[in-house]
């Protein structure tokens, strides 16, 4: 696992809602950065003199497609060092201390059991990664459900991307859903969606990924639905 730092630069921004911002980040030292989909790289930010307090960690947006080049998504956190800095200060052309990619938060060997790709806000990072890779590389997989919880329409990320891969690509339902807006789509919280479209309580892979109530009360309701917790995988957030 690579534990070395590099340089990473900025090439392109863009205001992707009215609090998140899309980074893409070249490594010029590598003809391609390598990944699985799903891992996330580390950056060593200038917002304190203590090594381990300047780190923050985020998930690569994008697929892997052979370039030098990966995508970060990232939400302006009130009163966050990290993303006020990143949201900020940051500018096309600015060089990022970085390294990675690091975890396991990946697909399984083997696609047998229904996918649940269950998150908050940018936790859809992860999820965008897998599901373009599944569908560029044509791999056969089970049924897959990305089931994306926000407030507002507003919030949600890469929403006309995932509707157009919902439209061609066999197998992958995006269900967005909002707590706090009326709208044509699904209301309401993502557990609620889960529940229902495992009523039938057959064997299912869930992945979780976002902010850690909505991760500890999913994993509740997993396990009480009568899933084993090898069943579960989680990306923490914040």
């Amino acid at each position: 696992m690579p534990e070395k730092w590099f340089t990473g630069v900025v090439t392109k921004i863009v205001e992707e809602t009215y609090n998140t911002k899309r980074f893409w980040i070249r490594v010029p030292d590598r003809s391609s950065f390598d990944f699985k989909p799903g891992q996330f790289v580390t950056l060593d930010l200038p917002i304190h003199e203590k090594m381990n307090k300047r780190w923050r960690s985020y998930s690569i947006a994008s697929h892997p497609n052979g370039t030098n080049e990966i995508e970060l998504v990232i939400v302006l956190l009130e009163g966050g060092p990290g993303s006020t800095y990143l949201c900020t200060q940051v500018k096309e052309g600015t060089e990022l201390t970085m390294r990675g990619p690091l975890g396991v938060f990946t697909l399984p060997e083997v696609l047998e059991k229904d996918l649940f790709f269950i998150c908050t806000g940018t936790g859809i990072a992860p999820f965008r990664s897998m599901t373009h890779h599944l569908h560029n590389h044509g791999i056969a997989h089970p049924n897959i459900y990305l089931i994306s919880g926000s407030r507002y329409e507003k919030d949600l990320l890469y929403k006309e991307e995932m509707l157009k891969l919902h439209a061609e690509m066999p197998g992958f339902q995006y269900i967005p859903t909002l707590s706090r807006e009326d709208w044509s789509g699904r209301k309401g919280y993502v557990h609620a969606v889960y529940e229902e479209l495992l009523a039938d309580k057959r064997p299912a892979n869930f992945f979780l990924c976002g902010w850690k109530a909505m991760i500890d009360e999913a994993k509740q309701k997993i396990v009480a639905m009568g899933y084993d917790r090898h069943d579960i995988h989680l990306e923490l957030y914040g």
